[in-house]
């Protein structure tokens, strides 16, 4: 695949243009930020707004990996209830944690307002639905959490999330009222083209291949030159190589797959009428939305086998949609990809300091917009002489997961195992 390829239904469909690269500039910047994704973007936008020099090396093009694969749901919080984040994190970073995860949202939707990013967002909540009387009751307990906190998230009985989402099939669900969706190649793009205006240099098309400390500057070296700068950020998460050695194995790669139907207008319009994302609460989950214009785009943790036309998982697709919405009817797919999530082992995201002056933030745990926007935002804040202790969760060295190379191996096979299982 080249940068020129279409690599999801949201590379073709943002309304946010790509963006033509600038030169690449052999000159000293305060920041290097390796990755054209939200993190990266994120940090040169907020870097270039208190005036440091920035610039941006992506070896595709901007939002090329995670970001432009994404499902587009803007979630509040972690992967992980409340009191768990607190008793992993402690009296001091877990409360934090969770404030400034549950307000995330409120800031993306702000710098889509701000900066007038085109990219279709609809505030209007997401549903976490219960796929069988056991993931009800997780979700009753996270209710009664985010009760405690008196947070705007309302436990909806059968009926209530049939009415929302169109479908009988779930045993429940909750509605988090702080969330919502946007097109996540056009959040991407909007948030280059911000980032841009304030200063920053967006480089694309050129790969990171070697890096080092010398006379008291970090020297990228590129496929166009070598970038020095004071400090950097490696904002490639998921999509981590051997640039710094051992990164990668921080992290379990998951990948997670979408089919997208063609518009479907007014036979589709009792699916999400509010324009909701959901996702379920099964061990392996599935992801639902529709796009403006009508489409459906359903998802699953796995890689995409065979086409969107034909395949494994198309007709897991087709299975699962008439399962869900039997008076649907039969669809016609248009397209199908696959991107990575960065899982940890305790579902909660990194910021690594791997040298001095050299930051990584990873483990994003399928919350890619909000996480990648809101560290990149504290990556700004570090290099501009923040308090390290006011980041929503401590700095702290790599530590390998030891079980990653042998765990991405046999997710994989599973997530086949239950395509083929869930076709039948």
């Amino acid at each position: 695949m080249n940068s020129a390829t279409a690599i999801s239904l949201w590379h073709g469909t943002a309304q946010e243009p790509d963006l033509a690269s600038d030169m690449f500039a052999d000159q000293v910047v305060d920041v290097a930020v390796v990755g054209g994704g939200y993190t990266g973007l994120s940090t040169a936008l907020h870097g270039a707004q208190k005036g440091l020099s920035v610039q941006v090396i992506e070896a595709q093009d901007v939002g090329y990996g995670g970001s432009g694969r994404n499902v587009g749901l803007v979630n509040a919080a972690a992967w992980l209830p409340p009191a768990k984040v607190c008793d992993l994190l402690g009296e001091t970073y877990g409360p934090r944690f969770v404030r400034r995860f549950s307000e995330a949202p409120d800031y993306v939707f702000s710098l889509i307002e701000r900066h007038q990013i085109r990219c279709n967002p609809v505030r209007n909540g997401t549903i976490h639905a219960a796929h069988a009387p056991r993931g009800l009751r997780d979700l009753e307990a996270r209710h009664a959490e985010w009760q405690r906190l008196k947070a705007p998230v309302d436990l909806l009985d059968r009926e209530e999330v049939a009415r929302l989402t169109g479908s009988e099939a779930f045993h429940g669900g909750l509605r988090d009222t702080r969330a919502g969706t946007v097109q996540p190649m056009g959040y991407a793009r909007g948030l280059a083209r911000a980032a841009r205006g304030q200063g920053a240099r967006i480089v694309t098309g050129v790969r990171a291949e070697g890096l080092g400390q010398r006379d008291g500057l970090w020297h990228v070296r590129t496929t166009a030159g070598t970038c020095r700068a004071r400090n950097v950020v490696l904002g490639t998460n998921a999509y981590t190589d051997e640039l710094w050695p051992g990164l990668e194995r921080c992290l379990t790669r998951i990948p997670f797959f979408q089919i997208s139907t063609e518009p479907l207008g007014a036979r589709a319009a009792h699916i999400l009428p509010g324009g909701q994302g959901l996702w379920d609460t099964g061990t392996i989950m599935f992801s639902l939305r529709r796009d403006a214009e009508g489409r459906l785009i359903i998802g699953s943790m796995g890689e995409v086998v065979g086409t969107a036309q034909s395949g494994l998982s198309c007709r897991w697709a087709r299975r699962k949609l008439r399962r869900l919405f039997p008076d649907l009817g039969d669809v016609t797919f248009e397209e199908a990809w696959h991107g990575q999530i960065a899982m940890t082992p305790d579902h909660l995201p990194r910021i690594l300091r791997l040298e001095e002056g050299l930051y990584a933030p990873i483990g994003y745990n399928g919350r890619g917009i909000t996480t990648g926007t809101i560290f990149g935002h504290a990556m700004a804040d570090l290099m501009t002489g923040g308090d390290p202790d006011g980041l929503p969760l401590p700095v702290t060295a790599p530590e390998r997961d030891r079980l990653a190379p042998f765990m991405s191996p046999l997710y994989r096979a599973a997530f086949v195992a239950n395509q083929m299982w869930k076709s039948l």
